[in-house]
Order: structure tokens, then sequence, then C-alpha cells
């Protein structure tokens, strides 16, 4: 089976329409249109639902779409390999960090790894972890730092492991306990971060163990705007203890969590059993040099 037409299929679902997928794949709308229909045709069944905007996956599209993702990705993985094997002396990083303790954890990795191998760029992107594990296995990037519990589809390396600190407003009832449980914050409006974040996971299952659905405020992805709302009152946040206390608000209490199983587990992971450039494999043996504790 030819590739191309996989492959427009996947962009037309990624970028929303058939033009925007011609751009991404340098062809024409026709061009990319004729292709996608003459996959339809090659399987005998429609694939998308040209009536939706933007075009929707048929239930049988939903099945070619996910394994195209999965072909696509093995030949980018082909080609890599085969790279390597004719001695490819520049290499690319292709890595992807969430915007929540990335500036502690990783930056100071970015500056040893550019003086070791200052010819290999680092392509990053920042998005959330749920985002970004697609990502990965969708083959746009080969690492990404994603927070546990993660799924059996990847392959997981620990970095950093934090409590989760509780952001009260200095007049909750709560801002001086030694300690909270999520049970005793049922009645308080939750801030949470935007959709996509790994951390709301943990949160958000936490909370169904102690029997209940937060109300949920407002939704960030800025911390610095999150601390600003739990210091208004609107209600409580949650991070990481390393981040909290470098976050410290003269309006904002920081009580330990105490639920079990919301540890803020930071790791990088990748597909289970698929191909790691030389690049990514300096990244992962260097994140076990600086974070030893975790490796």
């Amino acid at each position: 089976m030819d590739l191309r037409p996989l492959r427009a299929l996947v962009e037309v679902v990624r970028q929303g329409g058939f033009s925007q997928a011609a751009k991404i794949v340098f062809a024409t709308q026709p061009t990319v249109s004729k292709a996608v229909r003459q996959l339809e045709d090659e399987i005998g069944m429609p694939l998308l639902d040209r009536q939706a905007q933007p075009p929707r996956l048929t239930d049988a599209g939903e099945i070619v779409y996910r394994r195209a993702v999965k072909m696509l990705a093995e030949r980018d993985d082909l080609y890599a390999e085969l790279d390597e094997l004719r001695g490819l002396k520049r290499g690319v990083l292709r890595l992807g960090l969430p915007p929540l303790g990335s500036s502690t954890l990783f930056a100071p990795m970015f500056a040893r790894f550019r003086s070791r191998y200052p010819q290999v760029e680092i392509s990053l992107l920042e998005h959330g972890g749920h985002r970004l594990e697609e990502m990965v296995m969708a083959g746009e990037i080969e690492l990404a730092a994603s927070l546990r519990p993660v799924s059996e589809d990847f392959d997981w390396q620990p970095v950093a492991r934090e409590p989760l600190m509780a952001l009260l407003p200095a007049d909750h009832a709560r801002a001086r306990a030694a300690t909270v449980g999520l049970e005793q914050l049922r009645d308080s409006p939750f801030i949470l971060f935007e959709t996509g974040f790994a951390l709301n996971r943990i949160i958000q299952e936490a909370c169904q163990r102690a029997g209940f659905a937060p109300a949920i405020a407002a939704r960030s992805g800025q911390i610095d705007f999150i601390v600003a709302l739990v210091s208004a009152g609107l209600g409580v946040a949650f991070l990481p203890r390393v981040k909290a206390e470098e976050e410290r608000h003269a309006g904002v209490a920081l009580v330990p969590l105490r639920d079990a199983r919301t540890d803020w587990e930071m790791g990088l992971v990748w597909r289970r059993g698929g191909y790691l450039s030389p690049a990514a494999q300096a990244w992962l043996a260097l994140a076990r040099e600086m974070h030893p504790d975790t490796a």
C-alpha cells in the first residue's frame, strides 16, 4: 500500500480540512482530496464524512486512521535507522516538554547537552502531558516528559518525584493545617490547568477515589495566574512542591496534600519498543546522570 494516501488522510484529520492538509504535505487541495478518495476506493468503504465541518472520521476511518498513524511512525523509524547506518553525523532530538516543571528539571540539561553535542539540533515542542503522549505515539516526537501513570504503550524513565501541595487562600479554613486531604476540600472550587495537562488526571482520579467530583471554578495554562486566582479567593489549586515554593505568594497558604497516589512523578516516555535515535539515547543517558536519585 502506498503510504502517501495514508499521510493525506492523517493530515486532513489533524489539520481539520483538505486545504490545510495540502499545505502540510506540499500538494494541492485536489491532489489531497483525490488521494483520500483513492484510499477509500481501495478499502471499499468511506473514511470521512465530508458533510461535517471539519471532516469527521467514519467508523472505518477511525480504524484506518489509527493504523495509519502507526504505519507512518514506523516508516520514520525505518528512515532514521537507515540514516544512522549511512553514518549520519548531524542528529536531531525531537523532544516534547510540558510547561509545568520543565524550567526547573530540564533547563540545566539543555545547557549540558548542548555543550556535549553542539552539532545536534534540538526540536522542542511544548504542550500538556496528554497531548505530548499523543505526539509520541504518532511519531511526531521521540521523547516527551509526562506524569505517571502512563499507558502500557510507553517505556518510561523517571526524572523527579515531588509531593503535591494544596494552594489555599490565606483565609481558608485549612490554611494553617499541617496537611490536608482532598475530602476536606470538596466544598471548595478547584482551579485546574487547561485540558491536556497530566496533573489534572492525578487530581481528578484522587477526587474520584475520595468519592466526589470537584466543582471547577477556572482553568489556566499559566502558573502565576492560577496562584493569583487562589490569592483572590476564587478557589484552591495544586502544584508539585518544587513549583509551589517557587511561586510563594503572600495571599496563598501552601499545605501538603496527604492523599495516597498523588505524588507528581515526572519522567521521560517513548513508544514501547520504538526506535530511538542516538540523540534521544544521549538525552536519556544525560537524564540518568543528572537525576541519579530517580534512575
